[in-house]
């Protein structure tokens, strides 16, 4: 009943706050108009931070959890912690960040270590090996023995490209956009 209440948390929860979150954040984004301020550069920031989390997130959907991929999603909270300063750092230097926009910030940057944490009390056999990782019986990337049931999955890959990838990808396009026609004189 534990272990059930914890992947439900995990799901239903972490994952929906989120995602909603990061929708928040390409919101106010979008109403700063980035493009005509920090432009390209944060935008693409955005991107590598969203590849810093899209690719921990959709191991552990669709793979064992062992301690190397518990490694690796820590490597890459990590990493997503210090792009996401740097990020702070140029916007804030070409444009007013607001405290809507700050305070949705801070649940980008818990929610990630929250699901990470989750994950581990999940897979605290993972954990326990961290130190021995020989002792561990899955070697290698390994597909679910027991895969998560489509009827969530599907929802959620579809959350995750409507509300998060394809909002960024306008992002990208908008701030690319904008850049050319900076550089590229107009007739």
């Amino acid at each position: 009943m534990e272990r059930l209440a914890l992947i439900y948390l995990l799901f239903y929860v972490v994952f929906t706050l989120w995602i909603l979150a990061g929708l928040a954040d390409w919101l106010c984004h979008r109403r700063a108009h980035i493009e005509h301020s920090s432009g390209l550069k944060e935008s693409l920031i955005h991107s590598l931070m969203l590849g810093e989390i899209a690719i921990p997130v959709l191991l552990g959907l669709f793979f064992e959890i062992t301690p190397a991929i518990l490694l690796f999603m820590l490597g890459c909270f990590i990493l997503h912690e210090v792009t996401a300063l740097w990020d702070v750092h140029i916007a804030s230097s070409q444009r007013t960040v607001t405290p809507i926009e700050q305070h949705i910030h801070s649940f980008l940057e818990i929610l990630p270590l929250c699901a990470l944490l989750l994950v581990c009390a999940l897979h605290w056999e993972a954990v326990s090996a961290i130190p021995n990782p020989s002792s561990f019986p899955i070697k290698g990337l390994q597909l679910k023995a027991n895969p998560i049931p489509l009827s969530y999955l599907l929802p959620l890959l579809t959350a995750l490209v409507l509300l998060l990838a394809l909002p960024f990808g306008e992002e990208l396009l908008r701030t690319h956009r904008a850049q050319y026609k900076k550089v590229r004189p107009q007739h």
